[in-house]
């Protein structure tokens, strides 16, 4: 598990319009919050964020916030919030205050490991349903990834939350979660319709009409009795 640093500072001032001078400041707004533990305003240095954030990726990873200098809190980035339009731009940070021996709910990304027997032999697909796993665990026990080997993973099968383990780690989800599977590819899969047998009904009604219409001629032609 990836452990790292950042520096932060106390806030006092609160709101959108607090928020939008910090930005203009190149930082950005935070806060730190945890079990018994005083919710906190702060701020973090943009570029600094930024930087750390590339680092981490997606996945799970525990810092060391230093607020004002003091002695460092551990906690975990609970919350990113973006730009709808810039996404690169980050305008709201969360952190969680964590303890050694308090166990945390996070989400744990999966990374897919091998070639799947029924892609490489059987022209199937892989299909990856479940991409970041919830587990519950000590802090120092959380996993950058779970890896899960697709190898032996054959056409029409998948790997379930009941087929792997984390170690020290509680799974937050039912057994029977999908995670992975090999699917037929939609080339083999047949999208001809069936073309429906063309019954003697039309035939008959068409003939009807005709034995109609000969009928009618032939009444026609047919002198009138006098």
């Amino acid at each position: 598990m990836q452990h790292l640093s950042l520096a932060a500072s106390s806030r006092r001032e609160t709101g959108k319009g607090a928020a939008r001078s910090l930005r203009r400041a190149d930082r950005v707004p935070a806060v730190l919050y945890g079990r018994g533990v005083e919710s906190r305003s702060l701020s973090v240095e943009r570029f600094a964020l930024t930087k750390l954030l590339e680092v981490i990726g997606g996945e799970a990873a525990l810092l060391d916030v230093t607020i004002d200098g003091a002695e460092p809190v551990r906690a975990l980035v609970r919350e990113v919030q973006r730009n709808p339009v810039r996404r690169n731009d980050v305008i709201h940070l969360d952190l969680y205050a964590v303890t050694a021996d308090q166990a945390v709910t996070v989400d744990v990304p999966v990374h897919i490991i091998g070639t799947a027997e029924g892609v490489r032999n059987q022209g199937g697909v892989l299909d990856h349903h479940l991409h970041r796993i919830t587990i519950r665990v000590l802090p120092g026990d959380i996993p950058d990834h779970v890896e899960v080997d697709v190898t032996n993973l054959t056409l029409g099968h998948a790997i379930h939350i009941a087929d792997i383990s984390v170690p020290k780690a509680e799974m937050m989800h039912d057994r029977d979660v999908s995670i992975v599977s090999v699917i037929p590819s939609r080339a083999e899969i047949s999208t001809t319709p069936e073309v429906a047998a063309t019954t003697a009904e039309p035939e008959v009604i068409k003939k009807g009409k005709l034995e109609e219409g000969e009928a009618a001629e032939a009444a026609a032609e047919t002198p009138a009795k006098k």
